[in-house]
């Protein structure tokens, strides 16, 4: 895939910012982005909807893109220590570890949801100046489909069968299969719960990384617990985050060659694929 050259300016200006830092302390308190994007917030008054910001404000969307990256691949490794012992809550946990990486590259795109005031935050670079956009939250603009359409309609992510606007009206949908997990009535006889131990666990990453196919398993609510599927995709998702960036910064950006193997993950997973073919890294 060739990135785009005024997205890749973008990002290599903007994570710029997170070299000026110690890279093991700097990602912010919680809430920090929110926060200063309703402080920025033009009033009703003034009558504008784009305003200028700093560039610390700016580097907030992609250190709010890596942490919400690094929930991806917590969510993933609950999901595969769940399998066996609660098919409902690996389905769940392996959704929202593949919405984390979707909204992750949404924040990258700088593009973010002011929640309480009811605003969609796009951030661009003008000149040198980083500008946000705010505009209302229309009636559609819902969390879990808001983040997916914004990176599938995206020029880079347009073509990426991994990604989809996540339709929960038909069946192969992850957010679909999720509702069925969260909402349905009699799901199915619950098994009897068994815990997973650390080697199991790395077992269970290693075959998820190692399965291949030629277009990705969406989960389908028909398979329900199609738990396979939604961890394959999960894993696929989180990855794809890691080889983009890669593939933009380089090795050259100490923030992100700090956080792209959190310690955490050491002996559980290595961010590698099978080869899939047209369907491995994107980004070589």
């Amino acid at each position: 895939m060739k990135i785009d050259t005024q997205l890749r300016t973008h990002l290599e200006t903007v994570f710029t910012q997170l070299n000026r830092r110690g890279a093991g302390q700097s990602l912010p308190p919680l809430g920090s982005l929110s926060q200063r994007l309703e402080t920025a917030l033009p009033t009703k008054r003034a009558g504008i909807s784009n305003v200028t910001v700093q560039p610390q404000v700016a580097a907030l969307f992609m250190t709010a893109a890596v942490e919400i990256w690094q929930r991806a691949i917590h969510s993933f490794l609950v999901s595969a220590s769940l399998t066996d012992a609660s098919p409902i809550w690996a389905s769940a946990s392996g959704y929202y570890s593949s919405h984390y990486s979707v909204r992750a590259f949404a924040h990258l795109l700088g593009h973010f949801q002011l929640f309480k005031r009811k605003r969609i935050v796009r951030l661009e670079l003008h000149g040198g100046r980083h500008i946000c956009c705010f505009d209302p939250k229309q009636a559609g603009d819902r969390e879990h489909r808001f983040y997916w359409k914004v990176v599938k309609q995206n020029q880079h992510f347009a073509a990426d069968p991994l990604f989809t606007e996540n339709d929960s009206e038909i069946d192969a949908s992850d957010v679909g299969h999720r509702d069925r997990a969260n909402y349905a009535d009699h799901v199915f006889q619950l098994p009897l719960f068994r815990s997973l131990d650390v080697e199991c666990l790395k077992r269970r990453v290693q075959l998820i990384s190692d399965i291949t196919f030629t277009s990705p398993p969406l989960p389908r609510r028909s398979r329900f617990p199609d738990v396979e599927a939604v961890q394959v995709v999960a894993y696929h998702r989180v990855v794809r985050f890691r080889q983009f960036l890669d593939a933009v910064l380089g090795g050259g950006n100490r923030f992100w060659t700090v956080h792209r193997n959190p310690s955490w993950t050491n002996g559980m997973i290595d961010f590698q694929l099978a080869e899939q073919g047209t369907l491995g890294s994107l980004y070589n």
